[in-house]
C-alpha cells in the first residue's frame, strides 16, 4: 500500500474507505451545508472537505460511481478528473446530470470514486517522420463499427 496523507478541512468530514476488499476505488462523499439540486443538463462542483498529499510518482483519478451513472444518469463531467501530486487544495468533484430529472445531492452522499494510480512521464523527441503502421492516420471509427 502507498501512504496518502489526508487533511480533513472540518472535523465532521468523513474519510473515504474501500467498501470491499476487492475495490480499487474509495468513495468520495459530498461535504455540503445544504442539499444541492442538480437540474437536467446542469453541472455543479461538489466539495468533499478533503485535501491530500501523496508521492509524486502517482496521481489520483476521480471517476463516476457506476450506481449513480446506471440508476440516475449522474456522472463526473471531466472523467477521469486528475488530482496532481503537488495539488494541496480541496478535492472537488464536477458532477453532471445527463438525465431529464432533477437530482438531489445531500451531505455525505457518495458522489464519486478516487483511485490512486502510477504516472509514467514522457520524454518527447521531435521528429519529422513517424514509423509506418497498417492503420496509418485512420481514426474516429476508421477500423469499422
Amino acid at each position: 500500500m502507498i501512504k496518502v496523507l489526508v487533511k480533513k478541512l472540518e472535523p465532521s468530514v468523513k474519510l473515504p474507505s474501500y467498501k470491499t476488499s476487492g475495490a480499487s476505488g474509495m468513495d468520495l462523499m459530498a461535504f455540503i451545508d445544504k442539499p444541492i439540486e442538480l437540474k437536467p443538463g446542469q453541472s455543479c462542483m461538489i466539495p468533499t472537505g478533503l485535501s491530500l498529499a501523496f508521492p509524486k510518482e502517482y496521481e489520483i483519478q476521480i471517476r463516476p460511481r457506476s450506481g449513480l451513472a446506471a440508476k440516475d444518469n449522474i456522472s463526473v463531467l471531466n472523467t477521469p478528473g486528475t488530482i496532481d501530486s503537488d495539488y494541496r487544495g480541496e478535492i472537488k468533484v464536477i458532477l453532471f446530470n445527463h438525465s431529464d430529472k432533477k437530482f438531489k445531492i445531500n451531505n455525505n452522499d457518495r458522489i464519486a470514486q478516487m483511485i490512486l494510480t502510477p504516472v509514467i512521464k514522457m520524454d518527447l523527441e521531435e521528429t519529422n517522420d513517424l514509423p509506418e503502421t497498417i492503420r496509418g492516420e485512420g481514426g474516429f471509427g476508421s477500423t469499422g463499427k
